[in-house]
């Protein structure tokens, strides 16, 4: 009984000792020399400054949803983030269901106009198939096409693709359009693309000191 007892003791060691490795993991500096954050509202208030001061690199904001909707951290995260003097980049969640005219009017009124910013991020997580009206993939490609060539031009720089695994398994994007990819899988380097990516989200959930709630973890491919 006291071997078994002992041996369930060693188990739930073991099982603690990986869970609380999962939470501060982050990949090797110098595999990975650029590290930086992914955050938004449900992140809650986020110190820039001392994130910079712990290694963060740059920071990536999430901004506008679909056609209308907005991050209601997002001009508070701005302001931060300058003060901090972090590098920063916008995010774009690209809902497949509404027209690429209004979700590039939503995202050109909200993000302003900046060289100074990351180049912007549109992140691809909602399959078309889930749309009320059916979506082929011809028109997919042609309504995100446009929406690109809105943003770009408001932007001056190239998107970056942010494509879930879900999203890129039924569509396969990264063999069609020619962007920047960022992918996203916990704590080993996700091939879903068929092709490198420039962003990874490293680690979905990393434990910080700097924010109130656990942070998404992002690298840059050297």
């Amino acid at each position: 009984m006291r071997i078994a007892a002992l041996a369930l003791l060693l188990a739930a060691g073991g099982g603690l000792w990986a869970w609380w490795q999962a939470q501060h993991w982050t990949p090797s500096r110098d595999e990975f020399p650029t590290q930086g954050v992914l955050v938004g509202a449900a992140d809650g208030a986020v110190d820039f400054r001392a994130l910079a001061a712990t290694g963060a690199n740059f920071a990536y904001v999430e901004a506008s949803l679909g056609g209308e909707g907005r991050d209601p951290m997002l001009a508070a995260n701005l302001r931060a983030l300058a003060l901090a003097g972090l590098p920063y980049g916008v995010v774009h969640a690209y809902d497949p269901c509404v027209p690429a005219e209004q979700q590039a009017g939503n995202f050109v009124t909200i993000v302003p106009r900046d060289a100074a910013m990351l180049p912007p991020v549109i992140a691809l997580e909602v399959p078309a198939s889930q749309c009320a009206d059916p979506v082929t993939e011809a028109g997919l490609e042609a309504e995100l096409t446009t929406f690109l060539n809105q943003v770009e031009s408001h932007s001056g720089q190239s998107a970056i693709l942010k494509l879930g695994r879900d999203f890129e398994g039924r569509h396969q994007l990264a063999s069609r359009i020619e962007r920047n990819l960022w992918l996203e899988q916990g704590w080993f380097e996700p091939d879903y693309a068929g092709r490198p990516f420039t962003l990874w989200t490293a680690n979905p959930r990393l434990s910080s000191q700097v924010a109130d709630q656990p942070l998404r973890w992002v690298v840059v491919q050297p």
